[in-house]
């Protein structure tokens, strides 16, 4: 008896042994998260994804790229899904959706689907992650996802080795250094000097660089700044450290057997199908010049007149409010008296300014602000997203300027206010769309 793994999308995956199927962190959307393209390109039949017979669902945790309700809308309702977050809101939006059987899962404790033993494992940040320890006919497989590795839980797991294979999250996205570009390093990225140590201790016959399976807008700069890693460099990293393990690149589709004997290539998923030019590679810029937000926001839509008095009062009144509805951490820059400047861009590139007055938690509009210490721009039809369609800040294309090196960057008044307590928005968006055009019985 073999394990047939297949390859999704993105962090997707389906392992089928024995008759039985679970899927992991399913997306079967092309672009998924608002402006995340795959790479390489697919698409993909719905009508067999409609079809399919799905023993259950496993979902890391509830990151839209993670967690989908475009994606989950298309399975079966009885189908269980079991779900790490320790967020009861999520849980309840995903039985809104109308799934029946959605469970919770616990760091350690195993669910048993037929022949399959899914074991949630401690990741680093404990309160946002979790990764699968998958068993099933004597084989040991660790779906790290894209978490980061805990000491304890590398501990936990060392004696498991050598492990049949591991799926590795080979890609360190640089999210915080396409939102301040100032800061950025300019230096040839490095992988994580950790990673060694962590597979060798796991000592894998397989390894399959994971998650991060997409890029950007085409016309997107972050295509160039925030993917450091290409597949090459992963796996000539690899044969230095474990020159007897094998790296096995998965695109989408793709599917092997696995077994104690080795690895087969597999009959690929029939419903995501291939575009183009497959064997693609991320390609870093480190000395790229980021264009003007101005340019950017000529890429999006014309808002509507009501969309836009919406964006535009939030920055005048809206952000006021919510900005003093918060608690500051004490050693916030904003903690000291200090001056900031929102810019606004619409379709055509021309910007609305906003200066603010900021000490600790308090906020006024200030325009007779000469030269604010910290300035953030971005998008109006962004903003709009961020406000009403729980757009996530890695597609927003904020850009800030003045943060200082010692600077947390999400301490930025507008992220803050966007984001302080904004768990789960982008479900609750797609629910409210999927629910809208979904007719309604008596």
């Amino acid at each position: 008896m073999t394990l047939k793994i297949s390859r999704i999308l993105h962090a997707g995956y389906v392992f089928e042994c024995a008759g039985r199927r679970i899927v992991f962190d399913p997306v079967f959307e092309n672009p998924f998260s608002r402006n995340c393209y795959a790479f390489p390109a697919v698409r993909f039949d719905l009508a067999q994804v409609r079809a399919l017979q799905v023993d259950a669902v496993f979902i890391s945790h509830f990151h839209d790229d993670h967690c989908s309700f475009e994606s989950l809308e298309l399975l079966d309702r009885a189908t269980p899904i079991y779900l790490y977050c320790h967020f009861e809101e999520l849980f309840e939006l995903i039985r809104q959706l109308g799934f029946r059987d959605v469970r919770s899962l616990k760091v350690d404790q195993p669910v048993h689907i037929g022949p399959f033993e899914v074991i949630p494992r401690r990741a680093l940040d404990a309160d946002v992650d979790s990764m699968f320890h998958v068993r099933a006919e004597g084989l040991n497989v660790l779906n790290v996802v894209d978490a980061w590795m805990d000491p304890d839980t590398l501990e936990q797991l060392a004696p498991y080795a050598p492990w049949d294979m591991v799926l590795w999250p080979f890609q360190t996205m640089r999210e915080v250094d396409v939102i301040a570009p100032s800061r950025a390093s300019r230096a040839p990225h490095q992988l994580p000097e950790e990673w060694p140590q962590q597979l060798q201790a796991l000592a894998p016959r397989y390894v399959v660089p994971s998650s991060c399976q997409f890029v950007q807008e085409p016309w997107s700069w972050y295509n160039h700044a925030m993917f450091p890693v290409t597949y090459r460099q992963f796996a000539a990293a690899l044969a230095q450290w474990l020159p007897h393990t094998q790296v096995v690149r998965m695109n989408p589709s793709v599917s092997f057997e696995l077994s104690a004997q080795g690895l087969q290539a597999a009959a690929p998923l029939p419903w995501v199908i291939p575009v183009g030019e497959q064997e693609v590679d991320f390609d870093y810029q480190p000395d790229l010049v980021p264009p003007p937000t101005a340019q950017i926001a000529r890429h999006f839509d014309t808002l509507t007149a009501e969309q836009t008095a919406l964006a535009l009062a939030f920055c005048r009144e809206g952000l006021l409010h919510k900005y003093r509805e918060m608690e500051l951490p004490e050693e916030s820059y904003f903690a000291a008296a200090c001056g900031w400047q929102l810019s606004v861009f619409d379709h055509a590139g021309r910007a609305q300014q906003f200066r603010y007055r900021i000490h600790g938690d308090e906020i006024e509009l200030d325009d007779s602000i000469a030269t604010p210490q910290w300035q953030t721009e971005i998008p109006l039809a962004k903003l709009y997203a961020g406000l009403a369609l729980g757009e996530s800040l890695t597609s927003m294309y904020v850009r800030i300027h003045g943060a200082p090196e010692d600077a947390d960057v999400v301490d930025d008044p507008l992220i803050r206010c966007l984001f302080n307590d904004a768990f789960a928005a982008y479900q609750a968006a797609q629910l409210r769309r999927i629910q809208a055009r979904t007719p309604t019985t008596d």
